[in-house]
Formats: structure tokens, C-alpha cells, sequence
């Protein structure tokens, strides 16, 4: 194929005229805007990043690119993450879960501050173990007017997150439903995008009416409303995930949201819900063929962590930026480490994986930790804990006596939930060592990872973004797009005859993108 093939549609504002030769070579023309079609020749449109995607997504949330940076957890989607988003014609969403509300609403108070009317959000996460957290950050949106959270890890839905949908619906004069508060969702299971493809379940939305949070109007309404405005499909991610296939799980929920579409007829809703898809977004062909499945948006989050503008440490940017594909591993989240929910983590460099593992049989195969074996004892406490067990769990009652007193008392009454709040301290403080960049504690670091790392790492090699600390969220995401936008184009040719069509897009830097758009320099 020659290069200048490549070339040309990788200029993707400029109209071209293809024709395949004789001795396997392709004739290439570009064409002015105003010059007709030439016969014989295949044609190929522009195709802008800002084509690619729902053009209603970006609308509704005044965006440039159908592109979101998603909520990593522990502020690592940092304050800085959410304003290089935004100023790029992105959507970010500030990662508050397992932070203090204090904390969540210094960033409330700096990106309201900063970026005005420039589209952000905040996470709202799904806290079955500490409900008061997950309801004191929904208090903080209502109270300092967030217009839009990124729900995550539900596996049911909550009063916390009804209340926020609800807070501020305004009834049309016809009825209709207008939500004050948008909820992006995070699913990887059709019985959990169903219940946000639905209206607010009816108990739920009683309760709120008998707290008098809402009127009967505003219940009425709710019942032709769907919990969320927008359903990400999320795939083999980091974090929590299911290590579902994209593949085969963005389909299915498209699937699923066309059906409902048709029975919800009724419920008189203006639109569809919108459909995207996160996990595994960390290529120009992974962009391409997200879109070519119907996304209406992508939602990048592991290769944002290793972005300088990340809330994590030099250190796990770096481990992150020497990840491979297989360089991954399921292990316990501690967020729900009694119900066995895992996250998917970076194994290379760090044992956390396996020590995390170690911890949830040790709970799940004795009632206390004074029963369990004196060797594991020892293993628990001299290389994990580092302290004796008695000690970390003093830290656990300060902790708790603040955020969730009930905690105390039920670990005082039964020594099962003693153990699992101390083994949770370790797997917490793991993420916390790794963000703090804590440099005797590599070994326990939990860095939240998946395969697109190593699919990233693979792309960027030789490229200036090779280096982590070339790595920025405008680059990237610029990068990504611009890639799917020429693979985009190569399709077009190839789909009129010209088979020698092929698009090898590698990471532009902002210099030369405006070079490549037909802009002055």
C-alpha cells in the first residue's frame, strides 16, 4: 500500500478521489470542496473526530467529542483530569467515590469555579456497606446544584440515587417529565440496565413523596421517566467489572434498550435512552469499532490513569506506562469484599492481587481472626498489615466513629465483621499507597487496571506518548478520535473497491494536529 494512501486519509478534513490501478497501486486525489465528482473513482467524505458518534449526546451535554474520561475512584479522575476534559470538548467525571464528602465538595467548590458552564460531572457510587456515604455525597450534589453524576457498581437501585433523578423534576403542561439532574449509568448485566432503562421503582419513589422530598406531581411524572439519560456498556474494565466481552455486551444492551424503547411507548418519554461503551477503549480501532456498533459515545478510564492530570503518583503512572495485556488480575474490591466482588488490578510489580485473595478465603473460612491458624496470623499481620491486628482495628474505630458509628458496634458484637473491616482497611489503604506513590509499600500498591493498558502501551511504543510524562488527556483523547476518524475514511474506500486501503493512525501531537486539519501555524 503506499504511504501516501495512508497519508491522505489521515488528512481527514480534505475530500478525496480514489482509483485502484492496474499494477496494484491507487491513484490519489484530493478534492476542493466545490469540485465535482470525478467518475470512476471512489469518493471519500471528510469525517471529522467531532462526526463520530450521537450527535444529541453531544448536544445535551455541549460537547465537542463524544468522548468521556470516566470516575476512577479516590479522586484519581482528579480535579485536573475533569478541566482537561472539558477544555478539550470532553466530558469528565470527578471520581469522589470512597472520598469524604469534605473532600468531594472542595472539588464541587474548585470546578464550579473553574469551568463555569463547561461540562462536568461528578460519581455517584453504589455503597451497600456504606449507605450514609453514598447518601451524603447525593446530599452534596442536590445542595451545590451538580446537574450530572456517573452512577456506578449499582447492583440495585438506591433511595440516594432515586432522590437525586428526582430532586427538581418539573412537569410540562402535558405532563411530561423534565429532569433537573442527568445520571449517566455504568452497567455490565442486562438486569441491571434494564432497572435504569425503567422508571424509578415505585417504592422508592413513594418514600420519597412521604418524606415529602418530592410532590405527587413530580411521583406521577416519575413514572414516564427513565432512571438514567444515558447507559454505558461497560466491558473488560479496571475496577469493578464483570470482564464482559464489548463485543457482545454493547449489542445486547442496544438490544435491550430498543426493546424497551418500543414497550415504553406508553410511559410518554421524549427519546430513547443512549447507549456507549468504556472498558477496552484504548485504541484508534477499539474507538472505530465502537462506533461502528452503534456507541453513542466512548468512556475512557485506565489509560487516563497513567495521564499526568491523574490523581496517582509518578510511580504507578510509570508501572502503568510498562503494563502489557496479560499484565492483569481479578481481586477482592474492598468496597464489597463480603458479597466477593472483585475488581480487576495490575499484577506486574505488585502482589496485592494475591495477598487480597488470601485475605477473602481466611474471611469467608473462619468466624474470627482469632481462629484463624497462627501462621497465617503471622503472614497477615507481618506482610500485609505490617501491625499487629489489634492495632489496625484501633484505626478502624477511629475511622468509623466519624463516618459510620453502627459499623463499631456491630464488629463489637460479631468478631466475622471485626475481621472484614480490618482485611477492607488493607485493600483500601493499597489504593492509597499507590496514589501517595508510598515507595516501601510497591508491593501492596492496588492500581486499578485493565487489558487496554497494555493495547495502549502497544500503540503508543515509539510514539512521543510512550513516555509517561508525555502522556496528557488532550493528546490522548485527540489521538484516539483522529484515529477512528481515518479508520473511519479507509472503511469508506474500502467498502467502494479499493481494498488497498488502510489506515495505521499512531498518536498526533497537538502541533501537528493542527498542521494535518488545515489550520495555520
Amino acid at each position: 500500500m503506499p504511504s501516501s494512501l495512508s497519508d491522505a486519509l489521515e488528512q481527514l478534513h480534505r475530500p478525496l478521489a480514489l482509483r485502484a490501478m492496474v499494477d496494484g497501486t491507487v491513484s490519489v486525489h484530493f478534492l476542493e470542496s466545490d469540485q465535482p465528482f470525478m467518475p470512476g473513482h471512489a469518493y471519500v467524505p471528510p469525517v471529522l473526530p467531532e462526526d463520530l458518534g450521537d450527535p444529541g449526546f453531544r448536544n445535551e451535554h455541549a460537547l465537542r467529542l463524544a468522548y468521556v474520561a470516566g470516575s476512577m475512584a479516590h479522586g484519581i479522575a482528579s480535579e485536573e483530569i475533569v478541566e482537561s476534559a472539558a477544555r478539550s470538548g470532553c466530558l469528565g467525571f470527578y471520581g469522589a467515590a470512597g472520598q469524604s464528602p469534605e473532600r468531594v465538595e472542595q472539588a464541587i467548590h474548585r470546578l464550579k469555579a473553574n469551568l463555569g458552564s463547561m461540562p462536568f460531572g461528578f460519581n455517584l457510587l453504589y455503597s451497600p456497606q456504606e449507605s450514609s456515604l453514598e447518601a451524603a455525597h447525593a446530599d452534596l450534589y442536590l445542595r451545590h446544584q451538580i446537574r450530572l453524576v456517573e452512577a456506578s457498581a449499582y447492583l440495585d437501585v438506591s433511595l440516594p440515587l432515586v432522590r437525586y433523578r428526582l430532586t427538581g423534576l418539573r412537569v410540562d403542561p402535558d405532563g411530561s417529565p423534565v429532569p433537573a439532574n442527568k445520571v449517566v449509568a455504568k452497567v455490565s448485566r442486562v438486569e441491571v440496565a434494564r432497572k435504569f432503562l425503567s422508571p424509578a421503582p415505585p417504592k422508592l419513589v413513594g418514600e420519597l413523596v412521604t418524606r415529602g422530598e418530592i410532590s405527587e406531581q413530580q411521583a406521577q411524572a416519575a413514572m414516564r421517566l427513565p432512571l438514567a439519560d444515558d447507559i454505558t456498556a461497560e466491558a473488560d474494565s479496571g475496577g469493578h467489572t464483570d470482564n464482559r466481552p464489548a463485543l457482545n455486551l454493547l449489542p445486547t444492551i442496544i438490544a435491550l434498550r430498543d426493546r424497551m424503547a418500543l414497550d415504553s411507548a406508553a410511559y410518554g418519554w421524549h427519546r430513547a435512552t443512549r447507549v456507549g461503551l468504556g472498558g477496552g477503549i484504548a485504541t484508534p480501532h477499539a474507538v472505530a469499532a465502537a462506533f461502528a456498533m452503534g456507541a453513542a459515545y466512548v468512556l475512557v478510564g485506565t489509560v487516563h490513569q497513567a495521564c499526568v492530570e491523574s490523581g496517582t503518583s509518578d510511580l504507578a503512572r510509570a508501572m502503568l506506562a510498562g503494563a502489557d495485556q496479560a499484565d492483569t488480575a481479578m481481586a477482592a474490591a474492598a468496597d464489597m469484599f463480603e458479597m466477593g466482588v472483585k475488581v480487576q488490578v495490575l499484577k506486574r510489580g505488585t502482589l496485592f492481587a494475591m495477598r487480597a485473595q488470601k485475605l477473602y478465603e481466611l474471611y469467608r473460612t473462619y468466624p474470627s481472626f482469632d481462629a484463624v491458624p497462627q501462621s497465617d496470623q503471622a503472614t497477615v499481620e507481618k506482610q500485609m498489615l505490617r501491625r499487629p491486628f489489634a492495632a489496625v482495628w484501633a484505626d478502624c474505630v477511629t475511622y468509623f466513629q466519624n463516618r459510620d458509628p453502627g459499623q463499631i458496634v456491630r464488629a463489637q458484637n460479631d468478631p466475622k465483621h471485626q475481621m472484614a473491616l480490618v482485611f477492607r482497611w488493607y485493600l483500601a489503604t493499597a489504593s492509597r499507597w499507590a496514589t501517595q506513590g508510598v515507595a516501601d509499600r510497591q508491593a501492596d500498591y492496588q492500581i486499578w487496571c485493565g487489558p487496554s493498558m497494555g493495547a495502549f502501551n502497544e500503540w503508543a511504543k515509539g510514539s512521543f506518548l510512550e513516555q509517561p510524562a508525555n502522556r496528557n488527556l488532550p493528546a490522548v483523547a485527540n489521538s484516539l478520535m483522529r484515529g477512528a476518524a481515518a479508520l473511519k475514511r479507509a472503511e469508506i474506500a474500502r467498502m467502494q473497491g479499493i481494498h488497498a486501503a488502510q489506515a495505521n493512525p499512531r498518536p498526533v501531537r497537538p502541533s501537528a494536529m493542527r498542521q494535518l486539519e488545515g489550520v495555520p501555524t
